[in-house]
C-alpha cells in the first residue's frame, strides 16, 4: 500500500485513526510468522498452522490488513478476511488479533474500518460476515459497534453448533451478518 493509499484509508476511517506510531498495511508473505505468533499469543483464537498464515498473507492479502509498528516495521495486529465465492459482495472476517502490548487503544476498530474501506473501494462489498463464539465479548462489542457506526443491521444465528467440531469443549460459532454497509458516520 502506498502512502497515498494509506492516507485515503485513514481519511475514510474518520473516527478510528490508527494509534500513533502504527500504520495500516497490506500483509506480505514475510509477515506470516508474525501473524501466526500474534494469533498464538492471543490465547483466544483457534490457532491455524504457521503454513496457513503464510498462505493467507500470500493468497488473501487483498482482503486482509496488518498494523505495523513504524519503528520496527513489524506487524502488531492483523485482520484476515476473504470474499465469499458464492456471494462476491460479502467480506468474511476470519480472525482479528492485537498484540497484548497494543490492546485498549482502539486498534481493532481502526483495522476493521480500514479493511472494510479498502475492500469496499476495490471490490464493492455491501455486507460483512464473521463468526463469534458466545464467550468472546470483545469481538461481540467490536462488530456490534462497527455495525452501529455504519448504520447496518446485525442478524445473528448459530452457523456451526458445538457438536460439529471434532474436539471437545469448542463453543458454537455464531454468524454475524452485518448489512448494508455504509460509510462510517
Amino acid at each position: 500500500m502506498t502512502a497515498a493509499q494509506a492516507d485515503l484509508v485513514r481519511a475514510r476511517q474518520g473516527f478510528a485513526e490508527m494509534p500513533e506510531g502504527l500504520r495500516l498495511d497490506t500483509p506480505e508473505v514475510e509477515d506470516g510468522a508474525a501473524v501466526w505468533r500474534i494469533a498464538r499469543d492471543s490465547k483466544t483464537l483457534d490457532l491455524n498452522s504457521s503454513y496457513a498464515y503464510l498462505l493467507w498473507c500470500r493468497d488473501f492479502a487483498g482482503t486482509s490488513v496488518v498494523a505495523r509498528d513504524e519503528s520496527t516495521d513489524e506487524p502488531v495486529a492483523f485482520i484476515t478476511g476473504y470474499i465469499r465465492p458464492e456471494r462476491p459482495q460479502t467480506l468474511v472476517v476470519w480472525q482479528v488479533a492485537v498484540d497484548a502490548s497494543h490492546r485498549g487503544k482502539g486498534l481493532a476498530a481502526a483495522l476493521l474500518e480500514g479493511l472494510v474501506s479498502k475492500v469496499a473501494e476495490q471490490q464493492g462489498i455491501d455486507c460483512l460476515e464473521t463468526t463469534i463464539s458466545p464467550d468472546n465479548a470483545a469481538s461481540q462489542r467490536l462488530f456490534t459497534a462497527f455495525a452501529e457506526r455504519r448504520g447496518a443491521k446485525v442478524a445473528r444465528k448459530v452457523l456451526f453448533d458445538a457438536g460439529m467440531f471434532p474436539e471437545e469443549g469448542h463453543e458454537p460459532e455464531v454468524l454475524y451478518h452485518i448489512a448494508p454497509l455504509a460509510q462510517a458516520s
